[in-house]
């Protein structure tokens, strides 16, 4: 197995949405179903893109307007030849929050 792809199934890891620079672009992206995320505690950082899967994702307690509130995001991928489900609590006002991977396939 991967060792970037255990590391980032191993509990919560911090992460950051800064690509996007306010909660309504975060939105935009939210609605075009697919956001990327950055883990910010591996070397560098690790960017990774989500396909939103629209059923798993709790966005009842965002107010993207005033950027209060969290999001919960879950989205799939494949990460160095892993299919992992990515999950991502997202604070609005400051667009970090913390993520795991879920592995679906070795």
């Amino acid at each position: 197995m991967d060792e970037l792809v255990q590391r980032l199934a191993q509990g919560d890891q911090p992460l950051n949405t800064r690509r996007y620079p306010s909660a309504t672009e975060l939105q935009q992206a939210i609605e075009r179903g697919y956001v990327l995320v950055k883990f910010t505690a591996t070397q560098g950082g690790t960017e990774l893109g989500l396909r939103l899967e629209r059923d798993r994702c709790d966005l009842t307690h965002a107010d993207f307007a005033h950027a209060v509130g969290t999001v919960q995001l879950v989205g799939t991928l494949t990460l160095n030849y892993v299919k992992v489900r990515g999950h991502a609590r997202i604070d609005l006002a400051t667009l970090d929050g913390t993520g795991q991977l879920e592995i679906l396939a070795a």
